[in-house]
């Protein structure tokens, strides 16, 4: 067969990795000048390493980013590391890297609170049973199960941190679960940075034979009264036995417009947030303590979610001694920070960075970067399983795969493997036919 990708980051390389190997001709068409999506880098000429645009790390127990990199052979060239993650609390940072460090936080008092926290993180690490928690909101089922104290101390922020006001006290608990039962203190990255996985992955399949058509952006698909999938470029049409598309479901929604409405609007209802991302390279460390990961609560005033000191996690010689920042939030695409420049992003964003260390100056800023994606973080509401558009479409020969449709699980390069690898599973089961 003759299949077409759109798309080049992990979920469109993981599914041509499967298809190439199964001896089918594979085109990739990526709008971008470079493979790996939102996984993708940037690197300074004086850097060893490529830097994330938008933070990314793998967990211990990304099974199936793990087991691609094992049949590729480069198990070798993954670096894992323990890195110090800490909760806001009334003007101080505390661990939040383990149960033992959560349990001894603060903000949840003592006594009953404590037993409560410990016995409901305990049971949703070992329970499996998620499919009940889609049909009741992470606000109900954390403040009858966890209690007030918890849920107004610990989770609540993070929602509303996370999803805004608009969505906070809608999203299902299974997307809760999945984030608790699964990740690890230990995480894990690739020896060069993601982008040097992403490069590496697609110069091995282009060795495989699969054509890579970079800066090329799909216009439209549409079906031929043959039965073929033509694929209109900018550089002309082409047909194709099967289709694969990775983008956004706005990006799916406007680029096949043949689609029946029912699964058309099934796309268009989905819900989302963006993101916006600064990276800051500074002269000296931010945390005096090598913290990693800073959860931030909005209430506390800080003017984004996440701060993300990139070099306590791996070392600045590897960023020629720069100390690298993320400050990161996600939005709704309409909010300000999608509008306001680089400048005056810094200029919100410099106060927080002198709430956590005294002594920073604006001058140790030595150079910054500014990263804006309008989907990011799909919004899992109440029973979101019933709500996923299926992989394979309405119109035959035609998929599509993408962070929406990984549920329970959140978005991820791990997960975007495993919908890569099951879609590319679904068409060669339909080749067969």
């Amino acid at each position: 067969m003759k299949i077409a990708i759109i798309g080049c980051g992990m979920t469109g390389m993981s599914a041509a990795y499967d298809l190439v190997n199964a001896g089918h001709q594979v085109e990739i068409f990526e709008a971008a000048g470079e493979p790996g999506g939102l996984a993708g880098g940037f690197k300074e000429p004086e850097w060893k390493w490529s830097l994330e645009k938008y933070y990314h790390h793998w967990f211990l127990s990304d099974k199936d980013m793990f087991s691609l990199i094992e049949e590729l052979g480069w198990k070798n060239r993954v670096v894992v590391r323990q890195p110090k993650t800490v909760m806001f609390h009334n003007g101080q940072f505390y661990p939040f890297d383990s149960i033992p460090s959560a349990i001894l936080y603060p903000g949840l008092g003592w006594g009953l609170n404590k037993i409560r926290f410990g016995l409901v993180t305990l049971y949703l690490r070992l329970t499996k049973n998620w499919k009940p928690m889609e049909s009741v909101t992470v606000d109900s089922w954390m403040r009858k199960w966890a209690g007030e104290k918890a849920y107004n101390q610990m989770w609540l922020p993070m929602l509303d941190g996370k999803f805004g006001e608009r969505y906070a006290r809608q999203v299902n608990m299974a997307w809760m679960w999945a984030r608790l039962h699964s990740r690890t203190t230990k995480l894990a990255t690739f020896e060069g940075g993601f982008q040097t996985f992403a490069d590496a992955l697609a110069g091995e399949l282009q060795k495989r034979g699969v054509v890579i058509h970079y800066q090329t952006g799909v216009e439209s698909i549409r079906r031929t009264a043959e039965g073929k999938l033509n694929v209109k470029t900018f550089i002309g049409a082409m047909e194709y036995d099967r289709c694969l598309i990775t983008v956004s479901p706005a990006q799916m929604a406007r680029m096949t417009p043949n689609l029946p409405k029912d699964y058309l609007q099934g796309l268009l209802d989905l819900k989302s947030l963006g993101a916006v991302i600064m990276v800051l390279a500074i002269r000296h460390p931010l945390s005096t303590k090598g913290y990693y990961w800073f959860n931030l609560p909005k209430s506390a005033g800080f003017p984004f979610l996440a701060l993300v000191e990139h070099t306590n996690f791996l070392p600045p010689e590897y960023y020629g001694g720069d100390h690298l920042l993320y400050c990161g939030d996600y939005l709704e695409t309409d909010h300000e920070y999608f509008k306001l420049s680089q400048e005056e992003l810094l200029e919100r964003f410099l106060p927080a960075l002198q709430r956590i260390n005294p002594d920073f100056r604006p001058d140790w800023v030595r150079k910054t970067w500014l990263y804006r994606t309008t989907y990011a973080q799909p919004v899992p509401l109440i029973d979101h399983s019933r709500h996923i558009p299926a992989i394979q479409t309405p119109i035959p020969g035609l998929y599509y795969a993408s962070m929406s449709q990984v549920y329970p699980w959140d978005r991820g390069t791990n997960f975007a493997v495993q919908i890569g690898r099951k879609t590319a599973r679904l068409i060669l089961t339909d080749s067969q036919i």
